[in-house]
């Protein structure tokens, strides 16, 4: 393989790396924010299956992850028929297959920094504005969302740095195709496996920058934060 062409599948991996890391994010933090918000308010008697199956990703390997979505979304299934239709692709080797799956594996790095925030926070703010006669909504939105702004910080930075180098599911669900599904970590394992190791240490660096680039960020913006993920 020619050097220019090497370059050309890099920036791709890279760029792809990146656009799937921002998306993860986006979407994460939409869903997140009022999840989190909801379980710490909850606490009914199944308050620790819903923590558990939220915080599952962390404990459980990413293939066994990957193997269940791929099992779930089969072409036979109602999720697989139902997926094709609304968005016109397989599951399997497709950006928007691993997109969902990155959003249920980095799902507990963000929605975990927001539910300890608004334990600790919410319900002291909320009944501060409440004796002030602010409404719910004005308070969440004006007053606790910028009380927790740190924290908040810290969900969208441990949620994109945790996406740059996921390996085992991405390969599952989207297999190795360059532009589409070929992710950093995935161009790196192919350059090892070539004995590359020129082209390894180049792709190993930028996974490297990015991850330390997160952690300057996170530690920057919010001094007391200490990743606590329980």
């Amino acid at each position: 393989m020619s050097d220019f062409s090497w370059l050309s599948i890099e920036w791709q991996a890279i760029v792809l790396t990146l656009k799937l890391a921002f998306f993860t994010v986006c979407i994460l933090f939409l869903v997140g924010l009022p999840l989190a918000w909801w379980l710490s308010r909850y606490h009914g008697k199944f308050q620790a299956l819903f923590e558990a199956l939220i915080t599952l990703p962390l404990v459980l390997p990413p293939t066994v992850l990957g193997f269940y979505l791929l099992v779930a979304f089969s072409p036979n299934t109602v999720l697989g028929q139902s997926w094709l239709a609304l968005t016109g692709t397989q599951f399997v080797f497709s950006f928007a297959g691993i997109l969902l799956g990155s959003v249920i594996y980095s799902l507990p790095f963000v929605v975990q920094p927001l539910l300890q925030a608004f334990r600790s926070h919410g319900n002291q703010v909320m009944l501060s504005c409440e004796t002030l006669g602010m409404s719910r909504f004005k308070a969440f939105i004006f007053v606790l969302l910028p009380a927790i702004k740190p924290s908040m910080i810290s969900a969208v930075t441990l949620g994109f740095a945790h996406t740059l180098g996921e390996f085992g599911l991405i390969l599952m669900i989207g297999g190795n195709i360059p532009g589409e599904t070929q992710v950093v970590s995935i161009a790196l394992f192919n350059q090892v496996e070539m004995l590359n190791y020129q082209q390894a240490h180049g792709l190993a660096g930028v996974l490297l920058l990015f991850s330390l680039l997160s952690l300057i960020l996170l530690y920057r913006y919010n001094a007391q934060y200490r990743p606590r993920l329980w």
